[in-house]
């Protein structure tokens, strides 16, 4: 891998080597600790969540905005915030190969569902936050936030500081859905811009960098113990698994559940 792909993932040659050299080097009980060993995916496991410390939400949207045009909307948001992680603290987030969330790219491979820039906040959240597996909800009920508050917002909401596109050439929109069909197509009809325009390129990195830095917010209140959850799940209101907007997509023939 060249330099300047290291680079993009917020890794050097140098770093890489280094610590690949004391991952090899490691011992444990008397074992080498080699990628993939029981005892160090034991080890990771057991200190899942993993920790986090805050980090600055301009330079992290930052990294976003740029990062999308080499990730996309849900491998940069990832991006922004592990590879800032990999140098505060190290340890798990070394391990995670970043580039295989480009995947979400065009709501998961382009079919147009969940904008893949909530589907790496909420990557994000589980590993920090923890799943409910780990006994708490709280990563989850921060994606649902993340994921009500980008339906409503005048997106996108951040503006870079270098870029790419003349600001006044990327309208506002708000999406009133969570899907990167309805949220990009909305903006699409609003800007009169097609898919592979420079301009609706520009606008998804700005949505994925907004995406980047309310998530840094949330979670920097959350480590200095002021955050308080909004967020909730869909499912109980409409007894479901839902979003709040059926009606966008599926006009009279929105699922409804038996009655319990």
């Amino acid at each position: 891998m060249s330099d300047k792909k290291l680079t993009a993932l917020g890794t050097t040659r140098r770093d890489l080597l280094k610590s690949t050299g004391a991952l090899l080097l490691g011992l444990t009980a008397g074992k080498l600790l080699l990628p993939g060993s029981p005892a160090q995916a034991k080890a990771i496991t057991e200190k899942w969540p993993w920790p986090y410390e805050k980090l600055d939400p301009v330079e992290t949207a930052e990294l976003a905005y740029r990062g999308w045009y080499k990730l996309f909307c849900g491998g940069s948001v990832v991006c922004s915030i592990f590879s800032q992680l990999r140098k505060k603290v190290g340890g798990p987030y070394n391990l995670v190969p970043i580039e295989a969330f480009i995947f979400a790219e065009g709501g998961v491979a382009g079919w147009g569902t969940i904008c893949g820039s909530l589907l790496g906040a909420n990557v994000v959240t589980n590993f920090i936050l923890g799943p409910r597996t780990a006994g708490t909800h709280l990563g989850a009920l921060m994606g649902s936030e993340i994921m009500d508050w980008y339906c409503e917002a005048e997106m996108p909401v951040y503006v870079p500081k270098n870029p790419k596109v003349d600001p006044k050439k990327i309208p506002h929109t708000v999406s009133d859905s969570p899907l990167c069909h309805i949220s990009v197509g909305k903006w699409m009809k609003k800007a009169n811009k097609s898919l592979k325009s420079p301009e609706r390129r520009d606008r998804c990195a700005r949505v994925t960098a907004s995406v980047a830095y309310h998530l840094v917010v949330l979670l920097n209140k959350w480590k200095d113990g002021k955050y308080e959850p909004e967020g909730e799940f869909p499912s109980g209101e409409y007894g479901i698994p839902a979003q709040h907007n059926c009606d966008g997509c599926h006009g009279d023939d929105v699922p409804e559940p038996p009655e319990s």
